[in-house]
C-alpha cells in the first residue's frame, strides 16, 4: 500500500523531477503565468506556495534555502523582495491552475498556472523576442536598416602575401613538366648510351668454342 508517499512521479527520476520543479518555479516567479500540462501544475502549486512562505519570513536562512531550491539568485530576489510585498496580508492560497484543453498530438491535459493578482506585464519579460515582433518584422523586414552600404577603399589595407604563396600555380605547374622532361631525356641518353656500346662490345669480343656436345652432333 503506498501510505505516506505522497506526490506524483511524473515518469521521473527523484534528481529530473527536482531539477523541473526548480526550473518551473522559476519561470512562474518570473513571468507570473506559464502553461504545462494539468499533473505537473496540480503539483507545482503547493511547490511554489512554500516558497512563497519562506520569502514572508524574511530571514536569510530562509533566503538562502529559497536560492538552494530554485538555483535562480534573481527571481529568489523578486520572490523576497515583490512577492512576499504582495501577499503579506494573504494567508495561503498565492496561485491558481485553470485547466485549458487538451495538446494537440497526444491529447495530454494542459493547464494555466498563475499567480493571484498577477503583474500582467510580466509575462514575456526578457524572453527575446515574441509572437507581436515577429509579425511585425515580417510586415517591414527593412526596419532598422540604414542603407548605407558604402565602402571606403581608402582605409583597407592590402593584404601582406606570404613568401611561400608568391609562385602562382601556373608558375608551380611549369616547374613539374621540366622536372618530368629532364627525367625523360635522361632516360633516353642512357638507351642511346648501350646501344653505341653494343656493337663495339661485339666486335672485340672473342669468338665462343663450341660445347663437345655439339661437335659429337655434328659428326
Amino acid at each position: 500500500m503506498r501510505h505516506g508517499l505522497k506526490g506524483r512521479k511524473l515518469n521521473r527520476t527523484s534528481s529530473h523531477r527536482k531539477a523541473m520543479f526548480a526550473n518551473m518555479a522559476a519561470a512562474l516567479i518570473k513571468h507570473e503565468q506559464i502553461v504545462t500540462t494539468l499533473p505537473k501544475a496540480k503539483e507545482l502549486k503547493p511547490f511554489v506556495e512554500k516558497l512563497i512562505t519562506m520569502g514572508k519570513k524574511g530571514t536569510l536562512s530562509a533566503r538562502r534555502q529559497a536560492i538552494a531550491t530554485t538555483r535562480d539568485e534573481t527571481q529568489t530576489r523578486k520572490l523576497f523582495d515583490t512577492l512576499a510585498e504582495r501577499y503579506k496580508d494573504r494567508q495561503g492560497g498565492y496561485i491558481r491552475v485553470l485547466k485549458a484543453g487538451y495538446r494537440y498530438g497526444d491529447n495530454a491535459p494542459m493547464a494555466v498556472i498563475e499567480f493571484v493578482d498577477r503583474d500582467v506585464d510580466a509575462k514575456g519579460k526578457d524572453s527575446g523576442p515574441t509572437q507581436f515582433d515577429m509579425d511585425a518584422d515580417m510586415e517591414n523586414p527593412m526596419a532598422g536598416f540604414s542603407g548605407d552600404t558604402s565602402v571606403d577603399e581608402t582605409t583597407i589595407e592590402p593584404k601582406a602575401k606570404k613568401v611561400s604563396d608568391t609562385k602562382t600555380m601556373a608558375e608551380k605547374s611549369n616547374d613539374v613538366q621540366s622536372t618530368s622532361k629532364k627525367t625523360k631525356d635522361s632516360a633516353k641518353a642512357k638507351k642511346d648510351s648501350k646501344k653505341d656500346i653494343e656493337p663495339e662490345q661485339l666486335k672485340n669480343a672473342e669468338p665462343t668454342k663450341p660445347s663437345k656436345e655439339a661437335q659429337t652432333k655434328s659428326k
